[in-house]
């Protein structure tokens, strides 16, 4: 499939780019793109190798083989070709060795976000998630979606220090005995000894208390800030998360698919960077700290068409009585709720997400849909009635481990596959499910999520036809055999709880 794109365009992009190097006395160029798994990759390349002719032919400068779910060693060689679109010139303290106080070497950087090409014959790489959220944006727009518009809410912790015990080694090799230990100035369980001077968070008390008990108002702020100056991203509000030990979410203005799933590399790679200048550690697992709420990531959809030179929300209409909801929306969310189990191998990838995904703490367990409601997996935010240009489809399910091109563009697939089907939605349930019986749950025919990782592959196995206009059998594949073993080798340790429940046997 071919993305297109604007020649005119990207050829005076392409000069703008290079006299702003120039201009600004940029050395160094970072090429970032994520692996299939979500992990940030990046080389720097000296700003002499940005080119023209870089651009239009790409850089020879990656071994496929040494990045995990790429290349095989003797079909290694592969190019990258920058996205000028992308460019950046990088805060001060980014790529900087923060372990070592007395380094002060200033080094002035940019980025760029790259696309991936096969060596040799030049073309897109499929296993590339980038290219994976460009091919489904491309179908959508193919079926009359002219856009798509996403919202990432992404949580996360900031911590002083997490601790892997005795030595970080023995959680690899743990025939001696394994542990963890997590240290915020928010805790309750800490010393005291902390910055937030004695002013704890009681669990699951965290949501919007004022400073000094949230502790990381101006780190946000920071966080903020520099994801509008130097990245362009507007930040819309931030606040501190019901949990304690320093629960945040900053949330972004929404955008289209792939400068969103961009924006939200950005994002993570910025609250990173960040937390390492303050000497502090920021986490994006979905489940950190035990007997609290987990780090969700819930991802605002909608789909818009062109019409008498008007954008248009397909997801709106006013004469529906229980949420202006369109007949394009409610089969849109007949898709997602059909293919729940199987999405939740893509929205939910690794084994610490399902620790999240249990009963107790907020986590959408249950596969239903109401207004307003935030017990469900698919919310539609109602605060406005007429809400036209902001009416969307809130699913409340995928955590922030997960790869976002790889999500964003599951989600299209499933809805748009609803669509196309015309997918019956089941009534919505305007009910706290977390307080209905099982039995009332049977009647109201609502599915629970998988359990575990294992299951959420093996529904993806078993579902994957509305996902193969993007997704390649041979990526799906690697994907699911890669993550069985993740799995396997976290079942098969013994874990502290299991020694205090069965230690006397």
């Amino acid at each position: 499939m071919q993305i297109a794109k604007t020649d005119l365009d990207q050829n005076k992009k392409q000069i703008e780019i290079l006299n702003e190097i120039e201009q600004a006395k940029i050395k160094w160029i970072r090429l970032n793109f994520c692996d299939p798994f979500g992990f940030l990759q990046q080389i720097s390349v000296h700003s002499d190798e940005i080119t023209e002719e870089a651009f239009r032919n790409g850089i020879p400068r990656l071994d496929g083989s040494s990045i995990k779910g790429f290349k095989e060693i003797q079909e290694s060689d592969m190019i990258l070709k920058p996205d000028p679109s992308t460019f950046a010139i990088l805060p001060d303290y980014f790529d900087k060795d923060h372990h070592n106080k007395g380094n002060t070497y200033a080094s002035k950087g940019a980025r760029m976000f790259v696309d991936i090409y096969e060596g040799f014959n030049g073309t897109r790489y499929s296993r590339d998630p980038r290219f994976i959220a460009q091919k489904a944006d491309q179908i959508a727009k193919d079926k009359g979606f002219e856009k798509s518009y996403w919202g990432p809410e992404l949580e996360f912790f900031v911590f002083n220090k997490i601790t892997l015990l005795p030595t970080p080694m023995s959680a690899v090799n743990c025939s001696g005995g394994t542990g963890y230990s997590i240290e915020s100035a928010e805790a309750p369980w800490g010393n005291g000894n902390g910055s937030g001077g004695g002013y704890t968070i009681p669990f699951r008390s965290g949501y919007f208390p004022a400073p000094p008990a949230d502790s990381l108002t101006d780190f946000r702020d920071e966080v903020s800030d520099t994801l509008h100056q130097h990245f362009g991203i507007k930040v819309e509000a931030h606040h501190h998360e019901v949990a304690t030990a320093g629960q945040c979410e900053i949330q972004m203005s929404f955008d289209q698919l792939v400068p969103m799933a961009d924006q939200v590399v950005t994002y993570k790679k910025t609250v990173k960077e960040t937390a390492a200048k303050r000497g502090m550690i920021a986490n994006f697992m979905p489940k950190p700290v035990a007997l609290d709420n987990g780090s969700g990531m819930h991802v605002s959809q909608s789909l818009w068409a062109r019409n008498k030179n008007q954008d248009v929300n397909l997801f709106y209409d006013a004469a529906d009585e229980y949420a202006e909801l369109s007949q394009t929306a409610l089969y849109y969310i007949g898709g997602l709720i059909e293919h729940a189990e199987a999405l939740c191998a893509l929205t939910n990838p690794t084994t610490n997400s399902y620790r999240r995904l249990v009963p107790g703490y907020e986590a959408p367990i249950n596969v239903a849909w109401s207004k307003m409601n935030r017990s469900v997996s698919i919310r539609i935010p109602a605060h406005f009635r007429k809400m036209k240009r902001r009416k969307r489809i809130e699913y409340r399910t995928p955590d922030p481990s997960s790869n976002i091109y790889l999500v964003e563009a599951a989600l299209l697939l499933a809805g748009i596959d609803g669509i196309t089907k015309k997918t019956s939605t089941p009534d919505p349930v305007d009910e706290d499910i977390y307080k209905l019986s099982e039995q009332k749950k049977k009647e109201y025919g609502i599915k629970k999520l998988p359990t575990s990782l294992q299951d959420a592959i093996e529904s993806l196995e078993s579902d994957t036809e509305f996902l193969k206009s993007a997704f390649t059998n041979d990526f799906i594949d690697m994907y699911c055999d890669i993550k069985k073993d993740e799995h396997a080798k976290v079942a098969s340790i013994p874990s502290p709880r299991e020694f205090y429940m069965y230690g006397n046997v």
